[in-house]
């Protein structure tokens, strides 16, 4: 049937007895596959991950820089990484960029969620942002 139809023979369940098949063009069905696969990968949306790098003795008008360009970030739907380095004696006092992070966080309320809570790794405290839905 598929031969005068001029149309393909496709095996669509070989286990069942007896076994399901579909007469179709087989050229034309990998094409529309194709084609939704595309579409779909068109439509999805890749969210960055984009980090801004602090002081804890950042100054404010800095911080107003680095806090509009988070909110344009999040805006945008992409996650922010905030990075806080330390240099020499500033890893005794790092409480000053713990409270610079929860100042982010509350300037920032509303336009995002905690994704990862500020964590210590070496000489640096790392912070990740995520836009809220």
């Amino acid at each position: 049937m598929a031969d005068e139809a001029g149309f393909d023979l496709i095996e669509i369940s070989p286990q069942v007895n007896p076994p399901v098949c579909k007469i179709l063009d087989y050229g034309k069905y990998k094409y529309e596959t194709q084609k939704r696969k595309a579409e779909a990968k068109k439509n999805q949306k890749v969210v960055e991950i984009k980090e801004l790098k602090l002081r804890p003795m950042i100054d404010t008008h800095d911080y107003e820089v680095k806090l509009k360009q988070a909110k344009k970030f999040l805006s945008d739907g992409n996650k922010v990484k905030f990075t806080m380095r330390y240099k020499g004696r500033e890893m005794s006092a790092n409480n000053l960029g713990k409270e610079v992070l929860d100042r982010l966080v509350d300037d920032l309320e509303g336009l995002c969620k905690i994704d990862q809570a500020p964590k210590l790794e070496g000489k640096q405290v790392m912070m990740i942002l995520s836009p809220e839905k």
